[in-house]
């Protein structure tokens, strides 16, 4: 039996007992389900998530809810030692979840992709397995400097635009977003924002005249017809610009913070590239 030991979750200020070497993990968020799989962890790991399988390949393991839904008695049955989760619009559940005496950690919402970094160093003390989690971070970190190195002098003006659901907002300077159009070679036009995700200023896009306009929408819970978008915008023939979309597929989603950023990374940077 694991020994067990009594971590403060400072996210939702809870003391949480939990095993050295969680052996029954449950992950109800992709990235943190994606970097357990980088790190050689997946054998510990009995439930995921819905969107999980969008970036690894979950076998036979149960789906014990989404990021705003669980399903109490699969989770139950799964015994977890661990449960995985998030702040932000999962805090609600994962409160419930811990008032039930569940064993839930929840890890922050990362502001940066020193945050994204910051949460897989967590999430190796978690699992006690700081070598594992250090190994990952220092390779993502490695393909960083590659990207940075190749940076043009002159950056392409990118404006990212991110449709929760049906709820669009625009990336300001406060989110990993903005680390991830940098490191991709662009200038966030909204770095100068102290917020992650503003309300849309769309007469400030105009005026700001960016090069590459990335449009994020989940094509499969919430398709956004883009044609009509693009109407209803009215930017073309205004300026020339260039229209990325982003999805939720790996490699290629603007909001997923798990270890495959750096893939969206480099698939943006040709994106930018292209613009120029």
């Amino acid at each position: 039996m694991n020994d067990m030991r009594i971590l403060r979750c400072e996210t939702f200020d809870r003391q949480v007992t939990l095993p050295v070497k969680p052996r029954r993990v449950v992950s109800l968020v992709a990235g943190h389900t994606e970097a357990l799989w980088e790190m050689g962890l997946a054998d510990r790991v009995v439930g995921v998530s819905h969107y999980c399988r969008r970036y690894v390949n979950p076998q036979n393991r149960l789906v014990a809810g989404d990021y705003l839904r669980v399903n109490d008695e699969v989770l139950a049955a799964l015994e977890p030692d661990l449960i995985l989760m998030t702040g932000g619009v999962q805090l609600g559940v994962a409160r419930r979840l811990a008032a039930a005496g569940m064993p839930v950690y929840v890890l922050p919402l990362p502001d940066s992709f020193a945050g994204v970094l910051e949460n897989i160093r967590r999430l190796g003390a978690l699992m006690g397995e700081m070598g594992a989690a250090i190994a990952l971070t220092d390779r993502m970190e490695r393909e960083a400097a590659e990207l940075r190195a190749q940076a043009p002098a002159v950056r392409p003006r990118v404006y990212a635009e991110l449709w929760f659901g049906r709820h669009p907002r625009m990336a300001g300077g406060l989110t990993f977003i903005h680390d991830l159009i940098s490191l991709a070679g662009g200038e966030n036009i909204w770095s100068y924002m102290a917020e992650g995700y503003p309300r849309l200023d769309l007469p400030g896009v105009v005026a700001g005249r960016p090069e590459v306009v990335v449009l994020f929408h989940e094509e499969d819970d919430h398709p956004l017809d883009v044609p009509a978008w693009r109407r209803e915008r009215g930017w073309d023939g205004v300026w020339p610009f260039r229209l990325v979309e982003s999805g939720i597929t790996r490699g290629r989603n603007l909001i997923h913070d798990g270890p495959s950023f750096m893939e969206t990374a480099r698939w943006l940077q040709t994106q930018c590239m292209g613009a120029r």
